[in-house]
């Protein structure tokens, strides 16, 4: 199984935000763990021709009420939320804004196509025009998927290397490996490593298509689609007055061949065990990825193999709230297990925290975080 091995040591996690279903920032995010929460809500007249009535939609949310006028005519909706999550980090605190911006921030973000609904406009309009260069010059940046990236750079000045990498449901984790490379190999001081995904009428239909495909996909346990934006600040460690969250352990990721998914996770679990010097029974925390196809069964089969089938760790499952975020998945697991250490504060120090990732496409992976 080709894998990319990715030990990570003195890395930490200082701050984190989030735009999700809860609402804007990471205190709605925070209270709506507290309160295990369920968004799930009909969906309104405006997509009335979705494949399914409900969704876990980011409440309210609309581009030029979050950002202003200025700059945002031409905007989507997974911009809008990836800049949106971008300043809620920023503005949280002086420290925040100044660590995370400038020549030495990088930028990774983790997605999948970026906008369906962007690309699929502009590919119609082609077609549907008096001439097929009829179209809006200002909606093509909106296809490319490296959009919500490039405008949050725009907008807050990070002047550092900028990323944008496909992923899937994996795509945080690979956004969190990458943010490692740029950090270790000394091409930023710091990264702001997100994942961004919104809801349309076309992810709808193209999820709708491909559940239709899987004949191991269990449509009647199939979360509702939800969207969303995380971020997360990562830094080299440093001094005491350094305000640590989490240090990062470990991020392997494979890739599945022959569709066994159970080896290859199990493989990227006990490679980060022996990476991070962790054993099993140390894991305190596992957030899955929640998947209800056969990879998701797969993916419970690996955790039992490499922890133990009798492992105590106590479990987060984000997706039940907040729905299918798709390639925001990987990072909203990160942020409800930084969220979860907040809310139950008393826990022991130095408590382990588990992700673990699968992907219809064949990637897998997961990290290892030390809570603070």
């Amino acid at each position: 199984m080709p894998a990319t091995a990715t030990a990570a040591r003195g890395l930490v996690i200082t701050a984190w935000s989030a735009v999700s279903p809860f609402g804007i920032g990471r205190a709605a995010f925070v209270s709506g763990i507290r309160e295990n929460r369920p968004t799930r809500a009909p969906l309104g007249p405006d997509h009335s021709d979705s494949p399914s009535p409900d969704a876990c939609l980011v409440p309210g949310f609309d581009i030029r009420e979050a950002l202003g006028r200025k700059g945002t005519r031409s905007m989507d909706r997974v911009t809008g939320l990836t800049v949106t999550a971008v300043g809620a980090l920023l503005g949280e605190s002086e420290r925040n804004q100044r660590v995370g911006t400038g020549e030495t921030a990088a930028f990774a973000l983790g997605t999948t196509t970026g906008s369906a609904q962007s690309m699929m406009d502009f590919t119609r309009d082609s077609l549907t025009g008096d001439q097929p260069f009829f179209v809006d010059p200002a909606q093509f940046p909106n296809t490319v998927m490296n959009c919500a990236s490039g405008q949050s750079a725009i907008w807050y000045q990070l002047k550092g290397p900028n990323t944008t990498i496909a992923g899937g449901r994996s795509a945080g984790l690979h956004a969190l490996n990458y943010a490692r490379r740029l950090l270790t190999s000394g091409h930023a001081e710091s990264v702001l490593c997100g994942t961004a995904e919104e809801f349309s009428r076309s992810r709808a239909w193209l999820e709708h298509h491909s559940a239709e495909q899987d004949a191991e996909q269990d449509a009647g346990q199939a979360p509702p689609l939800g969207e969303g934006s995380t971020m997360l600040l990562v830094e080299p460690a440093g001094d005491d007055s350094q305000p640590v969250l989490a240090e990062v352990l470990a991020v392997e990721l494979g890739v599945v061949l022959d569709g066994d998914v159970r080896s290859a996770l199990t493989s990227c679990l006990r490679r980060a065990l022996t990476q991070a010097e962790v054993s099993a029974d140390e894991v305190a925390v596992v957030v899955r990825s929640g998947s209800t196809d056969r990879a998701g069964v797969d993916e419970g089969a690996a955790l039992a193999e490499a922890l133990g089938a009798a492992h105590g760790a106590a479990q987060l499952s984000p997706h039940e709230l907040i729905g299918d975020t798709g390639a925001a998945a990987g990072g909203f697991q990160l942020t409800a297990l930084l969220a979860h250490a907040e809310v139950h504060p008393a826990g022991p120090a130095g408590r382990i925290g588990l992700v673990t990732s699968v992907d219809r496409t064949g990637s897998v992976g997961c990290a290892l975080l030390r809570l603070r």
